[in-house]
C-alpha cells in the first residue's frame, strides 16, 4: 500500500513506517491488518493495540496537515514456546509447545534442556521429545500441542506370604504316578503314595516380599509396602510344625487334600476290595480301595474315594474325587446291550482309567486314562480322554454335558455311532440367573426412582419439625437402596461377562479323528460331523461353531 512500509529493527521486531502525505485512500485498522497479513511478515506476533495507534496518529496528523513520517512497533519475532508441569503427585509430566511466529522452532536439544532445567529428571520420553520437535518444525505459526514425556514408575508393592502345597492331591499323583527303576508305571505302592503319615510337611508358608522401589518424575524415591505374613490355616488332619512355624505338618495318617489355599488330611479307610463279604462303605474320611468293587456295592465318603482296581455295576459318592485306576464297567444285558449301571457321583473331580456303560456325575473335570464308550457324563469342568498333555484316548456313544473344553484323540467310531456333547445346561443356567438378577434390577431401580421423586418434594425447610428425624431417615434409606442398586448393576455386568465368555471359550479338539455321528450343541447352534476329519478344533465363536484342522 502507498506510503506503507514494513521492516524489521535491529530488536528484531517487525516495525511500520507511515508517510502521511503519500497515503491514499481510507487507512483504518482493518485496513492496516490486510496489509500486514499479506505481507512476508504474517507469520509474525501482531500487536493488534499498535495498529490501532497507528490509525489514530495517522488521523491525527491528517487533522493537522503534518508530513512528518510516522513509525511504530507493532510486532515482533516469536520463538517456540515451551512450558512443562508437572502432576501434582509428581509421577507425570507435560509439556505445552507453542509453535514460533517468525522465530526460531524448538529442537531437540531445546526440549531436553529445558525439561531438566524444569526438575524433570526421570522417566523422560526422547521418542516423544523427537517427535514434538519435528512437529514444531512444521506445525503452524501459534499452534499448539500438550503431550506427556514422563512417567514415574509407581512402587510395586510387597506380596503377602503365600502357601506351596508339598504334596499333591491324590488325582494329581494318580495322573503322574510312580515310576519304577525299568520305567513302568507301578501302582502296587498305591498307599504309600496317596496317604501321608504323621509329620509329613504338607504346606510351607513362602515369605512375604519386600516390593520395588519407584522413582517421581523429578527423582524422588517411592517407597513400597512390604507385603504382610498371613496366617497359616490349620483345618482337619493337620498343625503347624513344632520346629518352623512356617509349615504345616500331617496331625494323623491319611490322605492330603489342597484346594483354595487350604490342606486338610482326610482320615482314610483302607481295605482291599468291596464285595458281599466286606459289605457297603459308607465312611467320614476318605477311602482307598485296593482291589476290585463288585456288583451292587456302594462306597460313599466324605473325602476322596480311590480304588486300586476294577469296578462293576457299583454306586460310588464322595464329597472329594472319584479316582479307578484301572476301569469301570456297566451290566451287560441278554441281548447284548450295554446298561449304565456304574454310577460315580462326586463334589469334585473323577478319574477313570478306562470305562463303558458308566454314568458320571461331577461338579469338577472328568479325566479317561485311555477309552469311554457307551457311558453319559454330566460335569461343570472339562472332559479329557488321554494323556493331559497331548490326549490320545477314544470317545465314542457316549452323552456328554459339560461346561468346558473336551478333549481326545478321537471322537465317534468308524460305525458311525452317536457322540453328543452339549454344553446348553452350563450357559442356560447363566441365561437364567441373568434374568433374575435383571427382574431385581429392575424392581429396584423403579423403587429407587419413585423414592427419589417422593424425596424431591419435600425439603428440611418446608418439613415441619417433627417430621425432619423421619424425613432424615428416609433418605439414609434411599442412599442404601442407590447403593444396592449400584452393587446389582455391576453384578449384572459380571455376570454378562460370565456368559459371554462361557459361550466364547467352548472347544472341543480331536488330536487324531472326528468320525461321523458326532454332534456339538449349545442350545439351537449345532454342528454335525457329517463326514470324518482328521485332527480338529470346533470351536465357538460369534454365535456360530467354526471348524479348524489342527
Amino acid at each position: 500500500m502507498q506510503g506503507l512500509t514494513l521492516q524489521i529493527n535491529d530488536n528484531n521486531q517487525l516495525q511500520i513506517i507511515v508517510e502521511p502525505s503519500e497515503v491514499r485512500g481510507v487507512l483504518d485498522a482493518k485496513t492496516l491488518i490486510t496489509f500486514v497479513t499479506k505481507s512476508k511478515y504474517s507469520d509474525l506476533v501482531i500487536f493488534e493495540d499498535k495498529l490501532l495507534n497507528v490509525v489514530a496518529l495517522y488521523n491525527e496528523s491528517k487533522n493537522t496537515n503534518s508530513t512528518k513520517t510516522l513509525t511504530e512497533v507493532i510486532g515482533e519475532r516469536q520463538n517456540a514456546d515451551i512450558k512443562f508441569r508437572i502432576s501434582d503427585d509428581s509421577m507425570s509430566a507435560f509439556v505445552t509447545v507453542t509453535a514460533p511466529q517468525g522465530g526460531e522452532p524448538a529442537s531437540f536439544e531445546d526440549l531436553s534442556i529445558k525439561a531438566k532445567h524444569s526438575g524433570i529428571v526421570r522417566g523422560l520420553s526422547t521418542k516423544r521429545l523427537k517427535m514434538l520437535a519435528e512437529w514444531c518444525e512444521t506445525a503452524k505459526p501459534g499452534d499448539t500441542n500438550d503431550e506427556l514425556i514422563a512417567k514415574g514408575l509407581p512402587a510395586k508393592n510387597g506380596r503377602m506370604s503365600r502357601v506351596k502345597p508339598l504334596v499333591p492331591n491324590a488325582l494329581e499323583r494318580i495322573l503322574k504316578p510312580q515310576k519304577s527303576d525299568n520305567n513302568k508305571v507301578n501302582m502296587r505302592n498305591l498307599g504309600d503314595i496317596i496317604c501321608v503319615k504323621v509329620g509329613t510337611k504338607l504346606l510351607q508358608r513362602i515369605p512375604p516380599t519386600d516390593g520395588r522401589a519407584g522413582y517421581t518424575v523429578t527423582g524422588a524415591e517411592v517407597e513400597p509396602q512390604q507385603g504382610k505374613w498371613v496366617d497359616l490355616d490349620v483345618s482337619e488332619g493337620t498343625e503347624i510344625s513344632p520346629e518352623d512355624d512356617n509349615y504345616l505338618i500331617a496331625a494323623i495318617d491319611g490322605m492330603p487334600k489342597f484346594k483354595d489355599g487350604r490342606m486338610w488330611v482326610d482320615d482314610t479307610y483302607i481295605c482291599s476290595g468291596v464285595n458281599v463279604g466286606s459289605g457297603n462303605i459308607k465312611y467320614d474320611g476318605a477311602v482307598l480301595v485296593n482291589g476290585d468293587v463288585t456288583e451292587n456295592m456302594q462306597i460313599e465318603a466324605e473325602g476322596d474315594v480311590t480304588i486300586n482296581g476294577f469296578v462293576e455295576s457299583a454306586r460310588i459318592i464322595a464329597k472329594g474325587d472319584i479316582i479307578i485306576t484301572e476301569g469301570a464297567m456297566g451290566k451287560v444285558s441278554g441281548g447284548g446291550d450295554i446298561e449304565r449301571t456304574t454310577h460315580l457321583i462326586s463334589q469334585g473331580s473323577v478319574h477313570v482309567q478306562h470305562g463303558q456303560g458308566i454314568n458320571i456325575e461331577c461338579k469338577g473335570n472328568v479325566t479317561i486314562g485311555r477309552q469311554l464308550a457307551y457311558s453319559q457324563i454330566k460335569c461343570n469342568g472339562s472332559v479329557t480322554v488321554g494323556d493331559t498333555d497331548k490326549p490320545s484316548g477314544t470317545l465314542f456313544s457316549c452323552k456328554i454335558s459339560c461346561h468346558k473344553a473336551v478333549t481326545a484323540g478321537t471322537l465317534g467310531a468308524v460305525s458311525g455311532s452317536q457322540l453328543s456333547i452339549d454344553y446348553s445346561d452350563g450357559y442356560n443356567d447363566l441365561l437364567k440367573r441373568r434374568e433374575i438378577l435383571d427382574n431385581l434390577v429392575n424392581q429396584l431401580g423403579n423403587t429407587v426412582n419413585r423414592h427419589k421423586g417422593k424425596i424431591s418434594e419435600f425439603s428440611i425447610d418446608n418439613c415441619p419439625p417433627h417430621l425432619r428425624d423421619k424425613l432424615e431417615q428416609f433418605n439414609m434409606l434411599v442412599d442404601d437402596e442407590t447403593r444396592n442398586h449400584e452393587w446389582l448393576l455391576a453384578k449384572l455386568a459380571l455376570l454378562q461377562r460370565e456368559k459371554d465368555e462361557y459361550a466364547d471359550n467352548l472347544k472341543v479338539t480331536a488330536y487324531n479323528k472326528i468320525f461321523p455321528g458326532v454332534s456339538i450343541k449349545l442350545n439351537t447352534k449345532v454342528w454335525r460331523a457329517e463326514r470324518e476329519y482328521r485332527t480338529a478344533l470346533i470351536a465357538h465363536s460369534d454365535h456360530i461353531w467354526n471348524y479348524e484342522p489342527l
